[in-house]
């Protein structure tokens, strides 16, 4: 018997509503084991990003491998990675170690607007990480700084995310959060021109933060339970939905408050 393990790499968010812990919170709430290796640390509160320190990608590259060696996890998550230098040690680590799903949130930018990626280590990622990716989860800013192509409508983001397969990744979602509406459009693109659409009722809530790092870890959760991908997208949806509406009038600091992870935790999953 054993738990089904996820291994989450990003960084750390000291108000609790975002990175390493928005994901824990979030494996743990689907029922799955939550490893995790930290990339950064960061002095944040719900009103914006005040400072990072990286991690040396030594020490990161030293926490995925002991955990890929021992705990063995089924999928991996990658969310935060502030510098050049450790995306490709994050890299060249996965690479030895194998995972057999890689779902990778390119976070470039926080809720509040705050630059999380330093500007040389863009070009690292999209030569290093992309291309090793099973799911990559950009939103609408990210889409449009990796496939150089303004995003306005659907249409764009058609445009947008064959580029970003171009690139080499076997799938992309891309987040429709910041397009206006009503309803909220994700789409989800599969290499060979296959495509997905999940629709949602936009959710009226400041309490935002941290919903990039839900989603992309509940899909990795899904996919560790044996969802296939368009199945492990339209789960994850409505748990960060759900999330979303049971936390969307909770008060915690003055700026974007988080979601409500745990509003209905499943027990660990044994197998």
């Amino acid at each position: 018997m054993k738990y089904i393990g996820v291994l989450t790499i990003a960084g750390s968010d000291s108000c609790g509503g975002a990175g390493v812990q928005a994901d824990i919170k979030t494996m743990s709430a689907l029922g799955v084991y939550a490893a995790s290796a930290i990339t950064s640390i960061t002095v944040q509160n719900t009103l914006g990003v005040q400072a990072i320190q990286a991690i040396r990608p030594e020490i990161v590259a030293g926490q995925i491998k002991a955990v890929m060696d021992d705990i063995k996890p089924v999928a991996v998550k990658i969310g935060m990675v502030n510098d050049a230098a450790t995306i490709q040690a994050i890299a060249e680590t996965l690479r030895e170690t194998k995972p057999g799903i890689m779902v990778v949130d390119p976070v470039m930018v926080s809720t509040s607007g705050s630059m999380l990626m330093q500007p040389d280590a863009l070009d690292v990622f999209c030569q290093w990480l992309l291309p090793m990716a099973t799911l990559l989860t950009p939103n609408i800013p990210e889409a449009e700084v990796l496939s150089n192509v303004k995003i306005g409508s659907l249409d764009d983001m058609d445009r947008a995310a064959q580029r970003i397969i171009d690139m080499g990744c076997k799938a992309v979602l891309i987040k429709g959060g910041h397009l206006e509406g009503d309803k909220k459009v994700d789409r989800l693109y599969l290499k060979g021109g296959e495509t997905h659409q999940f629709v949602h009722q936009t959710i009226q809530t400041r309490n935002t933060h941290g919903t990039g790092c839900t989603l992309s870890s509940a899909i990795a959760s899904f996919m560790a339970r044996g969802e296939e991908m368009p199945q492990a997208v339209a789960k994850a949806k409505n748990y960060l939905s759900k999330a979303l509406e049971a936390g969307k009038d909770v008060h915690i600091g003055e700026g974007h408050g988080p979601v409500d992870h745990l509003f209905n935790p499943e027990k660990l999953i044994i197998r």
